[in-house]
């Protein structure tokens, strides 16, 4: 029922006390009226005198059946009279009722106008809920047998017959202007943006919201309304996006930029914590998709995830584009792909399809089995929602081309939300001129708009085909590496340092940014000495550059290896950094160059003890690498490791499959080492058998009475 769920959605949003909604069973019934006649004498004085903007007969009329009662309470407790066991339980139930009915009002009054209007028809109907029970309650209310005067006998008698024929009433007024609200969406929905004069009507001279501040406030009531997700409520989160995105819109078209110059510090370079839904982490949708339903390249919802032949999954969209791009590596991890089969993983897209379903997003898988590169993400608004955003890029684009300073850090912190919430936002600020813009805010002196435009610029970078433009755009790969290293405020920086790691997703562009001048340093004194989010950031940054061949010896200059070695022991970043060096372990400089870092095998050892599996993994290949490319200093080094027999052992039962291969060759490499009978290596051969090979698929090798592995015929995943 449409207005139980309103109920449930007060509720949640007031959050009463638990006692709202028990009857009280422990007091006397001189203590039980007392009570009722403090909660009724409570809604009187709250709300008799209260201005409603919207529900206005159905709130006022609530209100004198509330005084009504009031008048029957007080006149129960002065008389102190016994009363029968049934106007007990009546009273009980009273109580409840009259606490849905605080609820209601005091919904009705906090609740933004928007959202009044958008739910007129429920809110409506749960009034006329309240009135029927307060007409089933009189009816079954013992009036004989309680001792009254004859005036309160008058007044809840005359209460108990407008209860009895009160039908529900819903205001033509309001709902003119729901109706006017719809058709605004409308007008976007057909591609057609209302015109001001009607607009300025609505808004202002119809709904008195005459400022920026009270647009603002519309607009994040709607946002929460959206985070909570009445499921069982209309509108669906589809319209409320559109919404949404249309109150934007009006916001800076009616109100301008100005009026935000207080709120943003701007001049003292202090920011005033904002609250609600503007205030979360970029990259974040106003729903928090769960990250193993983001595709590790877009970071947008899946629509039909593949695995590929290293066992990571991606959209088949994004993978698809990487492929076709000539890439021959897993874009996670960096391995070279035997095979480029795309495998749909069924059970992954069910679990997103049973999440989409229970938040009410949209989702509707490609039909064909290769959907279009071009194609948007499932989860994306409506076609007004769009039209609306578009309307509000071409507002903010405006005012970063010709606004004050002020206007022009609004106009950054808008892009930056409006670039956060889908693909096709993306898309259509970065077409609509936006990065040339955002690149010159990049070295404003002021740090709020420097902030939001490194964000921006980011969240745009997200879109594949946004990465070319902000490359081809003159000098702002600079300006970017520049925010990273001398940017005003720690995010601004470490958002830097994830706009690299986007951006070197495509592999041209990985040896372009490695070459700007102090970038790798900046990335390194980042990883060093950064806040737990900037190392993550630094980090796989310096992972995607690694996997560039060319890079090495700038990555060494840079002290990069030096601080990569130093992540090892950092348990939120030692994964990716025993990744990285795995890759630069494999050209022989970049051997040599970690072979001198004191604590780099002893590292690497750590994470083979205590990391993750894929950490393991990462470590046993960096090794492994270390040893071929490094020479046979490097091979000596690894051969004399502590406990390094042990680890290994142990790595060739539990490792993954791609770590218990590594650990193979691993051991085929001390078997070719003059002292690989000290080390005790005989029962790897069977170790590695009961992890998983059988004696048909392995090729064996045997000096004196060591049998190690030479081939191993384990499959990627």
């Amino acid at each position: 029922m449409a207005s139980a769920a309103i109920f449930s959605s007060m509720r949640r949003r007031r959050s009463p006390s638990l006692e709202a909604f028990l009857a009280p069973v422990d007091l006397s019934d001189v203590a039980l009226v007392q009570t009722l006649v403090s909660v009724t004498a409570e809604i009187v004085s709250s709300f008799s005198d209260k201005s409603f903007s919207f529900q206005r007969r159905n709130s006022r009329s609530l209100v004198r059946k509330v005084e009504i009662f009031l008048v029957l309470l007080e006149y129960l407790r002065d008389s102190e009279a016994a009363m029968p066991w049934t106007a007990v339980i009546c009273l009980k139930e009273l109580y409840l009722l009259l606490y849905r009915s605080k609820i209601l009002l005091d919904y009705c009054a906090r609740s933004s106008k928007l959202w009044l209007l958008l739910q007129n028809h429920p809110i409506s109907g749960h009034f006329h809920d309240l009135n029927q029970e307060i007409s089933t309650l009189l009816d079954v209310f013992p009036m004989e047998d309680v001792e009254l005067g004859e005036d309160v006998r008058e007044q809840i008698g005359l209460l108990q017959r407008q209860a009895r024929r009160a039908m529900l009433f819903i205001d033509k007024g309001d709902e003119e202007l729901r109706v006017q609200f719809f058709s605004f969406l409308d007008e976007f929905e057909k591609g057609r943006v209302p015109d001001s004069a009607d607009l300025w009507l609505f808004f202002v001279e119809r709904l008195g919201i005459r400022d920026a501040k009270s647009c603002r406030h519309e607009i994040e009531f709607l946002e929460e309304q959206i985070v909570n997700h009445e499921g069982d409520v209309e509108p669906t989160v589809s319209v409320l996006n559109g919404f949404v995105a249309f109150t934007r819109y009006c916001r800076f078209l009616l109100f301008g930029f100005e009026e935000d110059e207080v709120e943003l510090g701007i001049g003292n370079n202090q920011r005033k914590p904002r609250k609600g839904l503007i205030a979360q982490e970029i990259a974040e949708t106003f729903i928090t998709i769960p990250k193993d339903f983001c595709c590790p390249i877009s970071l947008d919802l899946m629509r039909e995830p593949v695995i590929i032949s290293t066992g990571q999954t991606y959209d088949r969209s994004s993978i698809s584009r990487w492929l076709e791009e000539g890439n021959c590596t897993c874009p996670k991890t960096g391995q070279m792909l035997p095979s480029t089969r795309l495998v749909p993983n069924r059970a992954l897209r069910n679990l997103i399809m049973q999440w989409c379903t229970a938040y009410g997003i949209p989702y509707d898988p490609p039909e064909s089995a290769y959907a279009s590169a071009d194609s948007f993400a499932a989860a994306s608004p409506s076609k007004a929602a769009v039209a609306a955003n578009k309307a509000t890029a071409g507002l903010l684009i405006q005012r970063l081309e010709d606004g004050s300073p002020c206007a022009q850090t609004i106009a950054a912190r808008e892009i930056r939300l409006l670039a956060k919430t889908g693909r096709e936002n993306r898309a259509f600020i970065a077409e609509a001129g936006a990065i040339p813009h955002l690149c010159k805010l990049l070295s404003s002196p002021n740090s709020v708009a420097q902030e939001n435009s490194v964000t921006a610029m980011l969240n745009l970078s997200i879109y594949d085909k946004n990465k070319s433009r902000i490359m081809d755009e003159e000098g702002c790969l600079g300006s970017i590496v520049n925010v990273l290293r001398f940017g005003h405020t720690t995010e601004a920086r470490e958002n830097a340092a994830a706009t690299l790691f986007s951006l070197s997703a495509v592999h041209d562009y990985k040896k372009r940014i490695a070459d700007e001048e102090g970038g790798i340093e900046a990335l390194a004194g980042l990883l060093r000495e950064g806040t737990p989010r900037g190392k993550k950031d630094a980090v796989t940054a310096l992972y995607n550059l690694s996997t560039h061949t060319e890079n090495c010896t700038r990555m060494i200059e840079a002290g990069a290896v030096t601080a990569l070695v130093s992540a090892l022991g950092n348990e939120g970043v030692a994964e990716e950094a025993a990744g990285a060096l795995a890759l630069v372990v494999r050209q022989h400089v970049g051997a040599k160059a970690v072979a001198k870092e004191d604590m780099a095998v002893a590292g690497l050892i750590g994470m083979m003890r205590g990391g993750t599996p894929r950490g393991k993994e990462n470590a046993v290949a960096a090794l492994l690498e270390l040893c071929r490319s490094g020479g046979a200093a490097a091979t000596e080094m690894v051969v004399k490791a502590p406990a390094l027999a042990g680890l290994l052992q142990t790595l060739l039962f539990t490792g993954t499959k791609r770590a218990r291969r590594k650990a193979a060759s691993l051991a085929r490499v001390f078997q070719r080492c003059e002292n690989a009978a000290a080390m005790h290596f005989g029962g790897l051969g069977v170790g590695y058998a009961l992890a998983g090979n059988s004696a048909a698929n392995r090729d064996s090798s045997f000096v004196g009475d060591v049998s190690v592995p030479l081939s191993i015929s384990v499959p990627v995943l």
